[in-house]
């Protein structure tokens, strides 16, 4: 039986925002982009269209969604009728490896949560697929893990760890190494980065709501949840200085 990852837990639980540095971090993403009625946007792993529908209803531009996880793009279609926007937003099931669109297609490129859990060449075979459908001048907006940590072998330590706390192999790389893989495919990137806020009381308040944010916390109480709640929660507590989230956004040159 395939072991739960830990975003999906905490979807399950009821968690909307799924990224590292929460919706400070997505917000700070989207104001340094401009969404006009003809920019054309992508998002890769748009999980149930959160941010999307945020988009959606703050600019009038067209949004495209793409998931490899059916489940996921139910409820993105749901999630999106029920917000009236299925006039300018639709999701489709596709690969970032391979994604069915031609080169210089969008205008905007947004992939939050999803390069960490590459490993191997997976973030240069994505990457160079961004590159790809993206427009010259357009912007890659990406969010991820990142370790505030230079010493390869106390890398690879948190690397495992961080795995084995949400049950999915992961490979976050330091600040330093996310510029040079976005630089490598052709991206300028100007970065933020800060604490996680994923699993933090007050993050998730700031995220979901304080009604939304109780009953999650309350949920991951029971029995039957306590156990991956409180490792996931715990793991970033204990490596709150080691681990933190990168918010680049990337000009295609």
């Amino acid at each position: 039986m395939k072991r739960e990852a830990g975003h999906e837990f905490l979807a399950r639980l009821g968690k909307r925002r799924l990224r590292p540095g929460g919706i400070a971090a997505t917000n700070w993403l989207l104001g340094k982009a401009e969404f006009r009625k003809d920019t054309k946007v992508l998002e890769v792993a748009c999980n149930m269209g959160t941010t999307m529908i945020r988009i959606g209803r703050h600019y009038p531009c067209r949004v495209i969604g793409v998931d490899l996880d059916e489940g996921a793009l139910e409820k993105a279609g749901r999630n999106i009728r029920r917000a009236g926007l299925q006039d300018r937003l639709s999701v489709q099931r596709a690969d970032a490896y391979c994604l069915p669109f031609p080169d210089q297609s969008f205008d905007i490129l947004i992939n939050e949560a999803m390069l960490t859990m590459l490993t191997g060449d997976g973030k240069d075979r994505a990457l160079s697929e961004y590159c790809r459908v993206l427009k010259p001048g357009g912007l890659l907006l990406t969010h991820d893990v990142c370790l505030y940590e230079e010493n390869p072998e106390k890398q690879r330590e948190l690397r495992a760890g961080l795995s084995r706390a949400i049950r999915m192999n992961v490979e976050p790389l330091s600040v330093p190494g996310w510029k040079a893989v976005l630089e490598k495919h052709s991206f300028r990137p100007v970065q933020r980065y800060g604490r996680i806020t994923l699993m933090d009381p007050i993050g998730m308040i700031r995220d979901e709501g304080l009604l939304r944010a109780a009953a999650i916390i309350l949920r991951g109480q029971k029995k039957e949840e306590r156990e991956m709640f409180h490792t996931m929660s715990r793991y970033f507590k204990e490596h709150d200085r080691e681990l933190g989230y990168i918010a680049s956004v990337s000009e295609k040159r």
